[in-house]
């Protein structure tokens, strides 16, 4: 059986940035084993599967090169620019049925912002531990704010549909600096079941981002992605739990990930907050550049 794949490149407007994710349209009859052997093949970091919905417009399955996951933000992304891109849809709010649940697709003006789950708390992880997970041994997980103060905060397992461990690192040249033990970080993830660590700053090379952030999801078969947008999500919410964004009833950052490993990427996300601050919708997005389509035989 021969089927199309497209490669895409999420959160970002140019070839040479973002993050990589396959899309298959039309897998209505492909079984899971299927896609799995398919997202093996592909080999980057989430293959989405696009089927028909009876409760939503589409059905969306995401497998990474190991496993089937819940939601995947970039591969989401890519989805529905790819959708927007060959006319299947136009700009307006989209549904797709998720292993995650029913969530809510955005598309306007070349941009795709997808809803989240609201987010959800797991627990603090102890700092030893974290410790073991890097070469460069940290030595505290002071974080400077946005009024360039340090403050002292816990590695916090966040989710927006997918738990990670959020990390806190004090400026924006000890994140580019963190030599990642892979095998550490994938055993600490199976210990407390999250799909990895996502290590954050509220520092960056230029003013138009919030905060820069590195991925590291050994776990599921991803050393380091360039752009996550559950993660940036789950950190969105972090931060607000922590008061670390504007006083505002509604919040727009931009974060930037994928420095370290050569493919900027640019990650919106929007929070819409009640009376008492909690999140009542957010939303994570971006721009998407459709590179090849190819054929493969399965």
């Amino acid at each position: 059986m021969i089927k199309n794949i497209y490669l895409i490149t999420a959160f970002s407007d140019t070839l040479k940035g973002g993050n990589l994710a396959g899309v298959v349209l039309d897998a209505d009859n492909l079984s899971n084993q299927e896609k799995q052997r398919i997202a093996k093949e592909v080999g980057v970091s989430e293959t989405a599967f696009v089927s028909q919905s009876k409760v939503a417009d589409f059905k969306v399955q995401f497998f990474t090169p190991l496993e089937e996951v819940d939601l995947c933000g970039h591969a989401t992304i890519a989805t529905f620019k790819l959708l927007s891109d060959l006319g299947y849809i136009q700009d307006g709010i989209y549904r797709q049925e998720t292993k995650a649940g029913i969530l809510e697709v955005y598309t306007v003006n070349d941009k795709v912002m997808m809803q989240q789950t609201l987010p959800s708390f797991h627990g603090k992880v102890p700092f030893e531990e974290i410790n073991k997970c890097f070469d460069n041994q940290l030595t505290s997980v002071a974080l400077k704010n946005i009024f360039g103060e340090y403050i002292d905060l816990a590695p916090e397992i966040v989710s927006t549909g997918l738990k990670d461990i959020m990390l806190p690192i004090k400026d924006y040249q000890l994140l580019n600096d963190l030599r990642p033990n892979f095998y550490q970080i994938k055993q600490l993830s199976e210990k407390y079941d999250v799909i990895g660590i996502h290590a954050f700053s509220l520092e960056a090379k230029e003013h138009k981002y919030f905060a820069t952030t590195r991925n590291f999801a050994p776990r599921v078969g991803i050393d380091e992605e360039a752009a996550t947008g559950t993660s940036n999500g789950a950190l969105t919410a972090f931060l607000n739990k922590l008061n670390l964004l504007p006083d505002q009833k509604q919040i727009d950052i931009t974060i930037q990930q994928g420095i370290s490993i050569g493919r900027p990427s640019q990650i919106s996300t929007s929070i819409t907050l009640s009376k008492d601050k909690q999140i009542t919708k957010i939303l994570v997005g971006g721009k998407a550049t459709i590179i090849k389509k190819d054929a493969i035989n399965f």
